[in-house]
């Protein structure tokens, strides 16, 4: 029957199923890869990135985001695409996604590719598929631009190998924080199984520099590195906990990534949480995507941000506004002699405007309003520095006093922190694709 179904449906049907069935997997990102086309082929991949996000250097971009099947043997109970759900199934062929991709970029509506898939028979079998759409769109299309693709757990290291040589960034889902969350919610997945494919990548990828090293002219294995996805709020785990795992995942994975996915309740079971009535929980992830940052930039270690005593960050004040208040015995700080990782821990400075304040007061003192120039954030930094040994107002150091300030000033937070409903963008969303003929 499903056969006969996929059959009867035409390129833009299967389009406008698969392309919303991706939008729970957020695990992409900029890519990182400087490689320019050669002008033989199509596209190029040159600070590419990822759909209505931003590459390194500033600019806008997009990339075609879909499943490359919605069909899945596997039974995960927070999934739409689990095999017990009653949803109407679809796959495209490699030729499909070889004529959406071409088609879209021909006309300027993305700069790359994100394929992702439901597992279609075996893992073997899928990923097979994944590397002869890969292949068929790098040597047949010629297509030079940038791809991000799933390494499928439990497939041959062979096909994931073959495949990391086509795809500039791989990721592998991690998809619950702990090995028990796995087993409550995927029973079907292990952590040791997810957790394979992501080491062997990343041997591959060691393996390749040095190749790249000795022989300039060796192909390339993800050049872009690869990336992760957690689901938050379908388990119990703290932010503490997420959080250590976040950290042992970029220390021995050498991850360019972790991406958090808020749950969204989309199926009805006893062991999934009742969120309907607050929502998914977004501004908790907004918070773990700034100590996420916090990680990967500012020298934070995952037992700085909390602890055993404090296992959840204030979803009203960004991690490091949290971290300073418990910390008040280090400030405040004085900008015209701090060194530059004191700075970085500065509520409202960052790791560019900590750079201009050291090169900018190798010529005189620093004071408040040259702060503003430089990018800080005064109305939160006010309250943890001083210029020439003062403080731009009276301030008196207690956590109380000064969280009240804090939340006085009215942080934006995202869309849907004040009540204000969220949703996931879709691929035609302000795009005017409406009328596009796929096929």
């Amino acid at each position: 029957m499903r056969d006969r179904i996929m059959k009867e449906m035409s390129l833009y049907e299967k389009l406008n199923i698969l392309s919303d069935a991706a939008k729970y997997d957020v695990s992409c990102s900029s890519s990182g890869v400087e490689r320019r086309g050669d002008g033989t082929g199509m596209g190029n991949c040159r600070k590419a990135g990822i759909c209505h996000s931003f590459s390194s250097d500033g600019r806008c971009i997009s990339l075609l985001k879909i499943l490359f099947t919605n069909e899945c043997i596997y039974d995960c109970k927070y999934c739409i695409n689990r095999s017990s759900n009653d949803v109407v199934r679809t796959s495209f062929t490699p030729e499909e996604v070889c004529t959406l991709t071409m088609e879209f970029y021909r006309r300027n509506y993305i700069e790359g590719l994100f394929l992702s898939s439901g597992i279609l028979k075996s893992p073997d079998y899928t990923m097979e598929l994944i590397y002869a759409a890969l292949y068929r769109l790098r040597y047949v299309c010629n297509f030079q631009g940038y791809i991000h693709v799933k390494a499928i757990p439990g497939a041959d290291e062979r096909l994931i190998r073959m495949t990391g040589f086509l795809a500039d960034r791989m990721s592998v889902n991690m998809e619950l924080p702990t090995a028990e969350s796995l087993r409550l919610l995927a029973p079907h997945k292990s952590r040791k199984n997810i957790l394979a494919p992501m080491r062997f990548v990343q041997e591959k990828m060691k393996e390749n520099r040095q190749e790249i090293m000795l022989y300039r002219s060796a192909p390339r294995f993800v050049p872009a590195g690869q990336s992760t996805q957690m689901i938050i709020g379908a388990t119990p785990e703290t932010d503490y906990q997420i959080l250590r795992v976040t950290e042992d995942l970029y220390k021995k994975f050498d991850l360019k990534r972790v991406f958090f996915s808020a749950f969204v309740p989309v199926n009805e079971d006893r062991d999934l949480p009742a969120i309907r009535e607050q929502g998914p929980p977004l501004l908790r992830e907004h918070r773990l995507y700034q100590a996420d940052w916090l990680l990967r930039f500012y020298h934070f270690g995952a037992e700085e941000l909390l602890d055993e005593e404090n296992q959840n960050f204030n979803v009203y004040l960004d991690p490091k506004c949290c971290w300073a208040l418990r910390h008040l015995d280090s400030f405040p700080v004085e900008i015209n002699r701090a060194d530059y990782y004191t700075l970085l821990r500065v509520p409202g400075i960052g790791y560019k405007s900590a750079g201009r304040i050291v090169k900018a007061r190798r010529w005189g003192c620093i004071g408040f309003e040259d702060l503003k120039k430089m990018g800080v954030v005064l109305k939160r930094a006010l309250y943890f520095i001083t210029c020439s040994g003062k403080m731009m107002y009276p301030v008196k150091m207690d956590e109380d006093a000064i969280t009240r300030n804090l939340l006085n000033t009215k942080e934006r937070l995202p869309e849907g922190a004040d009540g204000m409903t969220f949703r996931q963008l879709s691929l035609f969303d302000d795009m005017g694709l409406g009328g596009v003929n796929a096929e």
